[in-house]
């Protein structure tokens, strides 16, 4: 495992103690950290799931559009404030860990440091009520 930077370091610790949902990648796209109230809604406590790369979390939820069709992970709002670097929402379903279908909403945006580094992407996701 590499060193994480330090604002990484402060964004998990900071998820940590919120009641919201937060899910936390780091530059390369990878799961650096997703907090409790997250666990209930992607079925699975991170202790268990622990890092992963980008090209296995975008798929291990299983996320797809309100007809059901499979989202490419460049279709995610966490990917699109990752790569492009800017802001984005989306609402979609997830077929949880627990496999149990959840629809959520998501607003992401990039994780920028002091010098306009960038050290991933934050996401913050909720439970919604289907359209």
């Amino acid at each position: 495992m590499s060193q994480k930077e330090i604002e990484v370091i402060l964004i998990r610790q900071l998820a940590s103690y919120l009641a919201m949902a937060v899910f936390i990648v780091d530059a390369e796209g990878n799961l650096a950290f997703y907090n409790e109230p997250a666990e209930r809604i992607l079925g699975h406590r991170f202790d268990e799931t622990g890092e992963m790369p980008a090209t296995e979390w975008a798929t291990a939820w299983t996320p797809t559009n309100e007809e059901g069709e499979s989202l490419a992970p460049e279709a995610l709002p966490l990917w699109i404030a990752l790569h492009d670097r800017r802001v984005a929402t989306g609402r979609l379903w997830i077929r949880a860990l627990d496999n149990v279908p959840r629809y959520i909403e998501v607003v992401a945006f990039p994780l920028l440091g002091q010098g306009d580094r960038h050290l991933g992407a934050v996401s913050l996701l909720w439970e919604a009520e289907p359209l």
